[in-house]
């Protein structure tokens, strides 16, 4: 893609991280302050962006790549956490903006 959308509206906060949190996987809040991966079918509150000394950055907002199994549909969709650390179309998921997406990424805004 020849336009780069960094940085649009990063919104990024640092939680407590259990042990199932990995760096590019959907999270979300399992207790006070504390975030988990989510398992396939949940509604996700952001992405991992980094994992320090039992830390995760959580980004929130803004613009991010995420991977996928199957290309998303481009504008508005409704997307949840899938399998394997992966995000995916689902009928009960938050719209997100999908600004590009090939079979194994996709450019959302969150």
């Amino acid at each position: 893609m020849n336009v780069n959308f960094n940085g649009f509206a990063e919104n990024v906060a640092t939680f407590i991280a259990d042990s199932s949190v990995k760096v590019g996987s959907p999270v979300k809040i399992s207790a006070n302050g504390t975030v988990s991966a989510c398992s396939s079918g949940d509604t996700f509150c952001g992405i991992c962006i980094n994992v320090r000394d039992g830390y995760a950055s959580v980004q929130f907002s803004g613009f991010i790549t995420v991977p996928t199994s199957a290309k998303l549909t481009l504008g508005f969709t409704k997307l949840a956490a899938g399998s394997n650390g992966n995000i995916a179309a689902s009928t009960s998921g938050r719209e997100h903006l999908v600004i590009c997406s090939d079979t194994s990424q996709a450019g959302i805004i969150l």
